[in-house]
């Protein structure tokens, strides 16, 4: 009987195998609904063109941000996703590895076919990256170039600082054992944005290009530490490396963030709250504390605009009014929760799709946008709405075009190598389990024969899935 059971479970793996992956539901669809909604909103939104068909719709962004409303959303969206990426593979090693086949090739490739396609004058590289190669390709190649005082290669970028950033506090959290505590820091972000969102100083530690590289050095010599001893997968240098890179990155944000203050701490604010919202559906937290964090960081998402987007800040922000910042606030968290709400319908398979090419898309927009202003250069302005419409129609079908071979031949396959290297790296390597760290810490001869003690609720597991 066993072993007919055996064949029937064989024969139910074949055909599952054979009938592809899972539909976009029971994959977290919404959530790759509303990437597909943030990247166009980001898109439309640098474009401009879709705002002069609308009576006075140029004023839009004064009172409206769609960029700022797609980044927001972008990070609401990385909130509730990325800490549950990591806790499900329950192992800081193979987070990183995975985070670095899925950032990086995109990037690089973006920025290469940029430089070898467009021309210096229609160029989307930064001025900075061609003063001082050397220097933005360090930055940059951290990721912390935003925080660090050098010039973003693409402008779009920016916001990969703070995604790296929080990644580094996702991982000092979970090397600690504390990453259920995310409500309290999602108020405590929001509080300091709220109190101090004005008054925090912002480049204090690269004020000029010889304290920038210095700056620069030591953030990499860090991070290369950090990663080295997480790569280890030993449990206690997995730990002083999630520490390191918490450190850094709080010092960072605090001392030399490009950006005003107040977004800053915004930022992480929401992502926090993004990941109160998974555990709230995952029965993690009481739904009372998750209510009230998520309504004081949106409560605080508006004030700070309201308060401190003003004068100096908008151009920091680069944002135009103050209501540009705060209603777009409200609008990602209406969107977000919109999309929560609906999360267990079907979402319109091309939107799905559009969230799983949404990372290729927000990096290339930018490029496709000076590669069309080069091939139109010398031509009569576009006025009419049947050229105008025509216009946009040939852009959005090239950039989802470009973007859906970046995701099949960079994005995919690069993926794929990370899950092969990180095979080969636990085979070599293989990832230590607390017994054996905890085994390492008994020292006295009469203890030696005792058994291990066992790991507590308040100890941090790293190999444990939560």
């Amino acid at each position: 009987m066993n072993s007919i059971e055996r064949i029937a479970a064989r024969r139910r793996a074949s055909a599952a195998a054979k009938s592809g992956p899972a539909p976009a539901a029971s994959r977290l669809g919404w959530l790759d609904a509303l990437r597909g909604i943030a990247a166009l909103s980001v898109a439309v939104y640098h474009l401009a063109l879709p705002f002069y068909w609308v009576p006075h719709g140029t004023r839009v962004p004064y009172y409206l941000d769609p960029g700022i409303f797609g980044v927001l959303l972008f990070f609401l969206v990385s909130g509730y996703i990325i800490p549950a990426s990591l806790e499900r593979r329950g192992d800081v090693r193979a987070f990183w590895v995975g985070r670095a086949f899925r950032i990086y090739p995109v990037v690089i490739v973006t920025v290469v076919a940029a430089l070898l396609i467009l021309p210096r004058k229609h160029t989307v590289v930064a001025d900075g990256a061609f003063d001082h190669p050397l220097l933005a390709f360090a930055g940059n190649g951290l990721m912390l170039q935003d925080v660090t005082g050098v010039p973003n290669v693409i402008g779009v970028m920016w916001t990969l600082t703070y995604e790296m950033v929080f990644y580094y506090f996702v991982t000092a959290l979970f090397a600690l054992g504390r990453h259920r505590k995310s409500a309290p820091i999602a108020v405590g972000f929001a509080a300091v944005a709220l109190v101090l969102g004005g008054w925090i100083s912002l480049g204090t530690l690269s004020v000029d290009p010889s304290s920038t590289r210095h700056l620069v050095l030591a953030c990499a010599t860090v991070v290369v530490m950090a990663m080295a001893c997480i790569m280890t997968g030993k449990q206690a240098l997995i730990r002083g490396g999630g520490l390191l890179l918490g450190a850094l990155g709080l010092v960072l944000i605090a001392l030399n963030s490009r950006a005003a203050a107040f977004e800053t701490m915004m930022i992480f604010a929401t992502m926090f709250s993004g990941t109160v919202l998974y555990r709230l559906e995952h029965g993690q937290i009481e739904r009372t504390q998750a209510f009230l964090t998520c309504g004081f960081v949106v409560a605080c998402g508006f004030l700070t605009g309201y308060v401190y987007n003003r004068g100096q800040a908008l151009s920091q922000t680069y944002s135009g009014s103050w209501m540009a910042w705060s209603f777009a606030y409200l609008a990602a968290w209406a969107v977000f929760a919109a999309g929560m709400l609906l999360r267990k319908r079907r979402f319109p398979r091309w939107l799905s799709w559009l969230g799983a090419i949404s990372y290729s898309l927000y990096l290339l927009h930018n490029p496709l946008i000076h590669g069309m202003n080069w091939m139109l250069e010398g031509r009569a302005p576009i006025h009419s709405w049947t050229g105008r419409a025509l216009l946009l129609t040939t852009f959005m079908a090239a950039l989802t075009l470009v973007s859906w071979l970046s995701y099949r031949l960079v994005e995919l396959p690069f993926q794929n190598l990370g899950r092969r290297v990180l095979k080969s790296v636990a085979r070599r390597i293989p990832l230590e389990s607390p017994a054996r760290a905890q085994d390492r810490t008994v020292t006295a001869p009469a203890e030696a024969t005792a058994p291990a003690p066992s790991v507590t609720e308040n100890e941090p597991v790293l190999s444990r899935r939560p």
